[in-house]
C-alpha cells in the first residue's frame, strides 16, 4: 500500500498562486507516475498534470502554461505550482500514483483550492 498526503490548498484571489504538495509513504517506488487530478462541485474528476520518474510531464489543456508539476524523488514528493489562478480552478485537488499515465492505483484524500473573483 501507498499512502498519499496532500497539503497546500486554501482560499486565494484570482491571479494568485499556490503550491500543492503530496508526500508518499509506504510501498512507494520512484518509478511510479505521480499525478494531480481535481474535482469541482457537481463535476466529474478531471486530469490536471502528471510527471514520470524521469521528469517527463503531461498537462491538461486548461492548465498548460499556468500550472507546473515537479517531483523530488529523494523525498517521494510531488508538487503542483498553480499560477494565475482563476475561479474555475476551484476544486478539490487529488494526488495519485500509478505505473501509467492512465492507471493510478493509489489516491490521496484531497486538498481544497478555492479561488475567489
Amino acid at each position: 500500500q501507498v499512502q498519499l498526503v496532500e497539503s497546500g490548498g486554501g482560499l486565494v484571489q484570482a491571479g494568485d498562486s499556490l503550491r500543492l504538495s503530496c508526500a508518499a509513504s509506504g510501498r512507494f517506488f520512484s518509478s511510479y507516475i505521480m499525478g494531480w487530478f481535481r474535482q469541482a462541485p457537481g463535476k466529474d474528476r478531471e486530469f490536471v498534470a502528471a510527471i514520470s520518474w524521469s521528469d517527463s510531464t503531461r498537462y491538461a489543456a486548461s492548465v498548460k502554461g499556468r500550472f507546473t508539476i515537479s517531483r523530488d524523488n529523494a523525498k517521494n514528493t510531488v508538487y503542483l505550482h498553480l499560477n494565475s489562478l482563476k475561479p474555475e480552478d476551484t476544486a478539490v485537488y487529488y494526488c495519485a500514483v500509478g505505473y501509467g499515465y492512465d492507471e493510478y492505483d493509489f489516491w490521496g484524500q484531497g486538498t481544497q483550492v478555492t479561488v475567489s473573483s
